[in-house]
């Protein structure tokens, strides 16, 4: 079964969101029959891929609130994070344009790299205070996790991957998704936020069901005979 979680790198509530759904997933006795698909989003296109403001200043600038309500914000997020065991950093937090993030997150799904890239980048944006628009950084953080260096610049001067970020936020608007994370079941089923792992795992259990309920698990009996492995033992 497929959930896609629509989701920015720059969103507290993703990463907060990411670390419920797994401890929910964790906990799930079908596990293995889940395919996890991230989505790209971005909160704020308009950011400039060289920072000039800290993420306190560029909230009270698109927030319109004063610095002490901000400030009493971003404990309260980085104190929510710490509920889920996620270390937040957030006046070292690097306020630049996701969009190249994203490419870079595509072109990891192509190497079934998809999860690992976002943990990265979520990791890198939040609690080491990277840049996530430069493009060396974004390089180093790809090859952390086991991408080619060579290779990965197609994640950054391809068309495909700069197409597969649109056509991920286009599908988003289709759906009426305005906020993130965002999570669809079998697109059947939506969650919103950063839900506890019960949420998740309530809306996991209703929905495996129905979805094993149009698709049942096929059990053969098997004679067995003489045969080639996939190891290359013929007996």
């Amino acid at each position: 079964m497929k959930i896609e979680i629509w989701s920015d790198v720059m969103c507290p509530f993703c990463y907060i969101g990411k670390r419920n759904f797994e401890t929910a997933l964790e906990q799930f006795s079908e596990k293995n029959h889940i395919e996890v698909i991230w989505k790209s989003f971005q909160l704020d296109p308009s950011l400039p891929e060289v920072a000039t403001d800290s993420q306190e200043d560029y909230l009270v600038k698109r927030k319109g609130m004063s610095p002490e309500q901000v400030q009493e914000m971003l404990a309260h997020v980085t104190e929510t994070a710490k509920e889920a065991n996620l270390d937040y950093h957030l006046d070292k937090s690097v306020m630049v344009n996701s969009r190249k993030a994203h490419q870079l997150i595509q072109f990891a799904k192509t190497k079934m790299l998809g999860d690992e890239a976002e943990e990265r980048l979520f990791k890198a944006f939040f609690t080491e205070g990277k840049n996530i628009a430069d493009l060396a950084t974004l390089t180093q953080l790809g090859k952390d996790i086991g991408l080619n260096e060579q290779e990965l610049q197609q994640a950054f001067t391809d068309d495909q991957y700069q197409l597969a970020v649109s056509q991920d936020i286009q599908e988003a608007r289709n759906l009426g998704v305005s906020s993130v994370p965002f999570f669809v079941f079998d697109r059947k089923y939506g969650v919103s936020g950063a839900q506890p792992p019960q949420a998740f795992l309530e809306t996991l259990t209703k929905s495996f069901q129905e979805w094993r309920a149009s698709n049942p698990a096929v059990n053969l009996q098997v004679t067995q005979g003489q045969n080639c492995s996939t190891d290359g033992t013929c007996d």
